[in-house]
């Protein structure tokens, strides 16, 4: 194998068309080539490697893609080799193609504008080459699988076929072909379809329609409704189910690479929907309720009360079965504090009560391995993530120098999600009449003390909290984006608050286009690193809604502006993170090249904004709603329509200098608002 095969390869340009669990990945003229990570995948398997349409020998020439709703794009070429000498091209090919969960289809339409009759022949490459999903990423190179012909089209094994209407077949090569007659104004379309099995797999598409509501929403900053209509369309097509029976449904983390469940990924993305409706909160709660940990494995990283890191179909890498996160368990917790907090019903939330106290059991027995009080994380066996909170690269983890930090890691927002899990966890406790509550504020109370303590990097101007203590109980004093993870936990102080919130919209770490992972200012920062200078889409407005719940919603605005221009960079859908580059020295974001799209958190984060935007926070069981949208206004007014709180469709609406709106809350609720 070559270096060049062994590279990971780039896919920022791709188009992606996506039914999880298959995905679709092609150029912008819609051609899938025998390259890279182009392909037709289907549950961690690429199933189709190639499909390269010609006319008479030629490719279109491209002009034009676009989405066209969940699962579909549109692609138009041109044919200008034939049909006469005239001004314009006279033949024009459409291209529509859909992906199912288990298919995808294409109509190809040619239409002339020639003045004389054209005769053309259609071909369509295809071929398959099986590739697991971390051999693509890898860049490894696989051959194609030999082809035979069926009745009615094509076949490779594994149970992959393609029907094609009215085509001529071959297998060598692979080939579906159309002899096509054009009188001048006439057009024909063609069809075909390739279907897919997956018996036995992991996940499915859910067999319900989509669980939570489509709000209409009017801005005077029309970014942020082109931006929501593109993200709720990509989440639409990222549902998936692990049991289509149960009616549980959550999101796959990312296409192409993280087409599956991954704890971390699903609780963020459900969590930033919960304005929506709380039933994909509650399918997520289940669906890794059923996987929470039940024994010491330390092959697999699995413990007692532990939420699972991903679950794939197969894999060369990781265990199939890998629960090797330290964050996913207490985000689980808190997950199921707030979709209750959002109405999710009361007995809904009592059946995972036991899961609760065994989610609660690990932090405190299992998740402190050396018993000083913080959590942290080390990767025993060599064999899995080396680094196992949400910036989970080998490299991500540095002091302020650029060192690399040494394990077991602390990581600060780790501990910001192990208080808020105590307190979440105690309410919970109190409000279902279990016991145990009292210890567990007692334990946030300690932890709260020992962060302060240990935590804060000393500076003229107040300090900062430390991104990690190392394997040594040194601080690893980068500075971070992790630090906004603290905002609104309950961590901080006031006045801790209020520095950390300073710290994030100064030009070091606000980037003009959200929030860079890693201040401008540290030995270890680079714009295109995956996790030390690059901008996260979901870690920005995570940052943003801290900062709302924490008081600090102008700087809560700082940060969703910087968002809403780079989504008009990336036509309205962010990808998973793009470079740290700041937005008075480039005109535009600058792509990080193996970033995918769609991405569950990043289009998630739609939501986030428009949830910061309107200063939103509801407590359905302590009767109140909370509206603290930016004193500023930045963006203008905001009218939200058809928000879901405990089970009703909610409007709001924010305008400069009046108080906020709100119609169609249940009886009982009390709206407090803050004034611009």
């Amino acid at each position: 194998m070559t270096a060049e095969q062994s590279t990971q390869p780039l896919l920022h340009d791709l188009v992606p068309t996506v039914a999880a669990p298959s995905s679709a990945l092609s150029g912008r003229d819609g051609q899938i080539r025998a390259a890279g990570v182009q392909g037709l995948f289907h549950v961690d398997r690429r199933v189709l490697s190639e499909a390269v349409l010609r006319v008479d020998g030629h490719e279109p020439e491209p002009i034009s893609y676009a989405p066209a709703g969940p699962g579909a794009a549109r692609f138009v070429g041109l044919l200008r080799h034939f049909g006469g000498r005239t001004p314009d091209t006279a033949v024009r090919v459409d291209r529509l193609r859909r992906v199912l969960p288990s298919a995808m289809s294409e109509q190809i339409r040619v239409t002339s504008a020639a003045l004389d009759t054209v005769s053309c022949t259609v071909t369509l490459d295809l071929a398959s080459d099986n590739a697991l999903i971390e051999r693509v990423k890898d860049g490894a190179a696989e051959p194609p699988r030999a082809t035979t012909a069926t009745s009615d089209g094509l076949a490779w094994p594994g149970g992959t076929t393609v029907a094609a209407a009215e085509a001529l077949v071959t297998t060598s090569p692979a080939r579906l072909s159309w002899l096509v007659t054009l009188a001048p104004g006439e057009s024909v379309t063609l069809r075909w379809r390739v279907d897919l099995q997956s018996r036995g797999a992991v996940v499915a598409a859910p067999d319900r329609p989509v669980e939570w509501a489509r709000p209409d929403v009017r801005a005077d900053d029309r970014r942020l409704v082109r931006l929501l209509d593109q993200a709720l369309d990509d989440l639409e097509s990222l549902r998936l189910t692990d049991d289509p029976g149960s009616g549980d449904t959550f999101l796959g983390a990312g296409v192409p690479w993280f087409l599956a469940l991954f704890g971390r990924d699903s609780i963020w993305a459900a969590r930033m929907l919960l304005p929506l409706g709380t039933d994909l909160a509650a399918g997520t709660l289940r669906v890794l309720a059923r996987r929470q940990g039940q024994r010491l494995d330390p092959r697999t990283a699995e413990a007692p009360g532990k939420i699972v890191h991903e679950i794939r179909q197969e894999s060369v890498t990781l265990p199939a079965s890998y629960y090797g996160t330290i964050d996913a368990t207490p985000l689980w917790i808190s997950l199921l504090h707030d979709a209750w907090c959002w109405g999710m019903p009361a007995d809904q939330v009592a059946a995972l009560l036991p899961n609760l106290d065994a989610a609660l059991t690990w932090i405190e027995r299992y998740a402190d391995a050396d018993g000083d009080g913080f959590l942290e994380y080390v990767d025993a066996t060599g064999q899995g993530l080396a680094n196992q909170g949400w910036k989970d690269s080998a490299d991500a983890v540095r002091h302020r120098d650029g060192r690399l930090a040494t394990a077991p890691i602390a990581l600060c927002e780790v501990q910001g999600y192990a208080y808020a899990a105590a307190m979440h966890g105690a309410r919970l406790l109190d409000a279902f009449g279990r016991p145990g509550a009292d210890r567990w504020r007692d334990y946030a109370d300690a932890m709260a003390a020992r962060f302060r303590e240990r935590f804060w990097v000393p500076g003229p101007d107040g300090g900062y909290p430390a991104l990690a203590l190392d394997g040594d109980k040194r601080q690893v004093d980068a500075l971070t984006s992790n630090i906004g993870h603290l905002l609104g936990t309950g961590l901080l102080n006031a006045d801790e608050e209020k520095a950390v919130a300073e710290r994030l919209v100064a030009p070091d770490l606000a980037s003009g286009y959200g929030l860079r992972t890693m201040s401008t200012r540290d030995g270890g920062y680079a714009p295109l690193s995956y996790h030390c200078g690059s901008v996260w889409p979901h870690d920005t407005a995570i940052v943003m809604l801290g900062m709302t719940r924490a008081g600090h919603s102008d700087a809560a605005a700082v940060l969703a502006e910087g968002l809403l221009t780079a989504a008009e960079a990336f036509e309205y859908r962010h990808p998973e993170l793009y470079a740290g580059d700041s937005s008075t020295d480039t005109g535009r974001p600058v792509p990080y090249p193996a970033s995918c799209r769609p991405q569950a958190w990043s289009a998630a984060a739609s939501v986030a904004i428009l949830q910061a935007l309107l200063g939103l926070d509801p407590d359905v069981p302590a009767g109140r709603l909370s509206l603290a949208p930016p004193a500023a206004r930045p963006l203008g007014a905001i009218t939200a329509k058809g928000l879901r709180i405990a089970g009703r469709s909610v409007d709001i609406t924010v305008a400069r200098g009046a108080q906020p709106a709100v119609a169609g809350l249940p009886d009982g609720i009390t709206v407090r608002t803050a004034m611009p």
